[in-house]
């Protein structure tokens, strides 16, 4: 079976998953360069359940979010390295977006136990209702580790 897939893939998987009543949680985030930071955060966020499931910000996303000279790493080396943790068990990369619309798209279709956020999470309150939608939870499972993030490491080179 694929692990990393697309928006309209990942429903059958999560009908798959469900029928063996395994605890989905979805984390999500743009993981360009991956670092010790997004490597706690990853762990943490699998031990709140069985599967781990990633919402992968596409490039287009990530140039959107973060700057015009990102992303350092393409979505798909990105999902291969966030498969490589041993955390991580499917990987979905999102469309091209502007609005929360897809994320909660992405949100129903999983319909993930829970919703892993690292403290100071900038869209919490978006996910909570989000969460509130689909009868989940959100569940900070780390402080934000400081000294650990790309823009901050890439500023420095």
């Amino acid at each position: 079976m694929e692990k990393v897939v697309n928006f309209s893939q990942i429903d059958k998987i999560v009908q798959k998953l469900r029928s063996t009543k395994k605890t989905i949680v979805l984390a999500g985030g743009c993981f360009d360069i991956l670092h010790f930071g997004h490597l706690k955060f990853l762990e943490q966020a699998k031990k709140q359940g069985d599967i781990l499931i990633i919402a992968l910000e596409s490039d287009e996303n990530v140039k959107r979010l973060k700057g015009q000279n990102r992303p350092i790493n393409k979505e798909k080396p990105r999902a291969a390295n966030l498969l490589k943790t041993g955390f991580v068990d499917y990987v979905v990369i999102l469309p091209i977006s502007k609005t929360d619309a897809s994320y909660l798209n992405l949100v129903k279709a999983v319909s993930p136990d829970i919703i892993a956020v690292t403290a100071g999470d900038p869209k919490l309150s978006q996910k909570q209702e989000q969460a509130k939608t689909i009868g989940s939870q959100v569940k900070v499972v780390i402080d934000r580790l400081l000294g650990f993030s790309t823009s901050q490491f890439l500023n420095n080179i």
